[in-house]
């Protein structure tokens, strides 16, 4: 196959091990750019076999579509990203992928108690977040996400 030709949905789809309706739903987000050849069928670049793969891979670090599609856009006319490219993108990964990291393990050690979410459902609540003072710092989980309660006064 030619690069000239393009290579067809099929083989694209034998490449990635994508569904071929992925691989359309992957052209309706933006994240690969076909084009149409004489008689109407689909045609793709080679270097969308390295895209698709890492938009697997950007998937599988818990990046959203939307996301991926940005890293994407930011490479030079729609390639597939060089070592060096990698190297920048990896490095927003590695931040994204070190706040999950903190995140999951928060959760994992506090299992068993309050996570701070300000429901005041638990009678440990009255004690962790009295009067429901995390919600003043924002929606969520806030002190599973990063947020510290007040101190409280002395009685």
């Amino acid at each position: 196959m030619s690069d000239a030709a393009g290579i067809s949905i099929g083989y694209l789809a034998e490449r990635t091990g994508l569904a071929v309706s992925a691989i359309r739903y992957y052209e309706a987000q933006g994240l690969i750019s076909p084009w149409r050849n004489a008689g109407g069928q689909r045609r793709f670049m080679r270097a969308d076999i390295r895209r698709l793969s890492f938009v697997m891979i950007a998937q599988q670090f818990g990046f959203t579509l939307p996301e991926i599609r940005e890293h994407l856009a930011a490479l030079p006319g729609n390639r597939t990203p060089t070592p060096e490219d990698w190297a920048e993108i990896s490095l927003s990964f590695r931040q994204h992928l070190d706040q999950r990291i903190e995140t999951l393990q928060k959760l994992r050690d506090n299992l068993d108690g309050c996570i701070g979410c300000g429901c005041l459902s638990l009678p440990k609540c009255k004690l962790y977040n009295p009067e429901d003072r995390a919600h003043s710092k924002g929606s969520g989980p806030r002190y599973l996400m990063g947020d510290r309660p007040a101190p409280q006064s002395s009685i």
